[in-house]
């Protein structure tokens, strides 16, 4: 939490000192790096994410942006041995929050879209809860990782502009902890993923 207050004042301290802050928030898609272990619980390893936040741009085509989201989707525990999965018939559900502090480059403009490039580092609060499920049961762990990210800006009007995005995030070790998880069983410990996303952004 520290940190991420840091680096609230730090992008409110870009702003003052230069260019312009402006407001967005998206829309998007993920698809999960842990495949087998999203589709064995939720029956499937992608599904809507919903986010928002603030970017200065900052001189020379810099910027920076401090973005949080979340992801969230309901399923089943699992028990998996010798390959055979076993469903429990507990519901759970599985919530991510990411935040994500990212800078980049916009790149001179190419007809109405400004195309941008950047990565960063990100903070992933995963929460999984069961109904019945005493406190011990329930998993409520923070990771580290890091994104890189692309896409293209166009202005739509004065203080309104809309964005395409790409993101490729690795949160590695944050899963499959616990030998007896369906993680483990599948040997996947990534996190992260691809999020295709829209945005739309006010300022100018």
């Amino acid at each position: 939490m520290r940190t991420i207050i840091a680096l609230a004042v730090l992008l409110c301290t870009a702003g003052n000192a230069a260019a312009q802050v402006r407001g967005f928030a998206d829309v998007g898609l993920t698809s999960f790096a842990a495949t087998q272990s999203f589709d064995a619980t939720f029956g499937t390893h992608s599904g809507p994410v919903f986010g928002g936040g603030v970017e200065v741009d900052v001189p020379r085509g810099l910027f920076l942006s401090l973005r949080a989201s979340r992801f969230t989707h309901d399923g089943h525990r699992l028990f998996v041995f010798d390959g055979q999965q076993f469903d429990l018939g507990i519901p759970t559900t599985v919530t991510i929050t990411p935040i994500e502090l990212a800078g980049g480059y916009r790149f001179p403009r190419l007809g109405r879209v400004v195309p941008y490039g950047g990565g960063g580092v990100s903070w992933h609060r995963y929460k999984e809860t069961s109904r019945g499920a005493v406190a011990a049961e329930n998993v409520d762990k923070q990771f580290a990782g890091f994104q890189l990210l692309g896409g293209g800006e166009f202005r739509i009007a004065t203080w309104l502009a809309g964005a395409a995005e790409a993101q490729w995030t690795s949160v590695r070790d944050a899963l499959g902890s616990n030998v007896s998880s369906v993680a483990a069983a599948f040997d996947e410990h990534d996190l992260g993923g691809f999020t295709v996303r829209t945005k739309v952004i006010i300022g100018r």
